[in-house]
């Protein structure tokens, strides 16, 4: 049995917090999604990375950049 899907998809605003290895960012439909997860050095590390500490207060948080948006009016 075949399915056609027909869509028109209008995204005014996408935020995405964090991305990691098995994340998954579906926008419309899909007809099967397959699992893949790879891990690369690509940092040529060779040990392990040390333990994490506290996370950093709010005073101590870099403020994120600030991107200009045009409006939809233009």
């Amino acid at each position: 049995m075949n399915f056609f899907v027909q869509q028109t998809i209008t995204i005014h605003t996408l935020r995405i917090e964090g991305i990691t290895n098995s994340s998954v960012c579906q926008i419309g439909s899909a007809g099967i999604i397959k699992p893949l997860s790879n891990l690369f050095n690509t940092g040529c590390f060779t040990e392990a990375a040390p333990p994490a500490g506290e996370p950093p207060t709010e005073t101590e948080r870099p403020t994120p950049p600030l991107v200009p948006l045009v409006g939809p009016g233009r």
